[in-house]
């Protein structure tokens, strides 16, 4: 398993322990886990966001910190929420991330969650040339979401 793999783990265990919100010190869990601390701030960064339905805030200096507090939303809400985060345009990675927090907070079921993967895939987007395959990716993956909260 990948180190930002461990991070992300640690601090989902970390909201599931504390009920939705993490207080975490940089350095010390960086420490703990045997990583640097730009390591924590990558992870934070990629993985707990808005579009994710994490809201993170920091203190700079010795008695800084990192909340993380995860949102929690109906099933309508937070499809509606991911799919005002989506631009114009959508890659493989981001989709499947989307995909797997839908997943691992309940909104969809893994049978949805395998539907939506599959139309997200490479393969399907063989035939479209490489410039617009993300513009595809984005609208399909919206209109499957609309579905989905209706």
């Amino acid at each position: 398993m990948r180190i930002s793999d461990l991070v992300a783990q640690h601090i989902l265990e970390m909201l599931d322990e504390q009920n939705g919100n993490a207080e975490i010190k940089r350095n010390e869990l960086a420490s703990i886990l045997g990583c640097v601390p730009s390591q924590i701030n990558y992870v934070i960064t990629s993985r707990f966001t808005p579009e994710q339905g994490y809201i993170v805030e920091s203190r700079r200096g010795g008695g800084g910190y990192i909340r993380i507090t995860r949102v929690k939303m109906d099933k309508s809400t937070a499809i509606m929420h991911i799919v005002n985060s989506i631009g114009k345009t959508l890659d493989k990675a981001t989709a499947e991330i989307m995909i797997k927090n839908m997943y691992n907070q309940s909104i969809i079921d893994s049978t949805t969650a395998r539907l939506l993967a599959a139309a997200m895939s490479e393969r399907v987007f063989m035939d479209v040339p490489q410039t617009f395959r993300d513009v595809f990716r984005a609208r399909i993956f919206k209109n499957m979401l609309l579905t989905l909260s209706e």
